[in-house]
């Protein structure tokens, strides 16, 4: 599937175009617009400390296009399993690359990459409430809805 794509992990160059399709995620998911600066801080903050996380992209093989979709990985360490979740957050494929599985085959990327290691215990993911399309394509993939709601206090 998707011969003609490559993945790999975002680097410092790739700043500028994560962090507008960041900025369009949010405007196209929750009708929100983003501080571009911030957001730029925040990629970068993500590519220069492995600590909080990392991106993977996804890019034809000629690289003539650049980036065409997108994921950040971020850590939960759990205490109940001594190992820690794969959160995956900023998602976006480019409009002109969507339902040609991109996503999918991102998400294949990052499942074997966790599969492949013993400190990683599942994947996880928050998807905001009326993103339906989201949702279908989540479940064909396997990911379950579990119980849990999310609450937040922000500052």
């Amino acid at each position: 599937m998707n011969d003609d794509i490559a993945f790999r992990k975002a680097t410092l160059k790739d700043v500028k175009r994560i962090a507008d399709y960041n900025i369009q995620m949010a405007r196209e998911t929750e009708d929100k617009t983003l501080n571009r600066a911030e957001v730029l801080k925040g990629v970068k903050a993500v590519i220069d400390n492995p600590n909080k996380g990392f991106y993977l992209v996804a890019e034809k093989r000629d690289r003539k296009i650049g980036i065409i979709g997108q994921l950040m990985i971020t850590f939960e360490w759990s205490d109940w399993r001594n190992k820690c979740f794969w959160w995956i957050q900023s998602v976006y494929v480019n409009k002109k690359f969507r339902n040609k599985k991109i996503f999918t085959s991102l998400y294949r990327a990052i499942l074997r990459l966790a599969e492949s290691r013993v400190d990683i215990c599942g994947l996880r993911l928050y998807v905001e409430e009326h993103n339906k399309s989201a949702k279908k394509v989540y479940k064909t993939l396997g990911m379950k809805k579990t119980s849990y709601e999310v609450y937040e206090m922000l500052f």
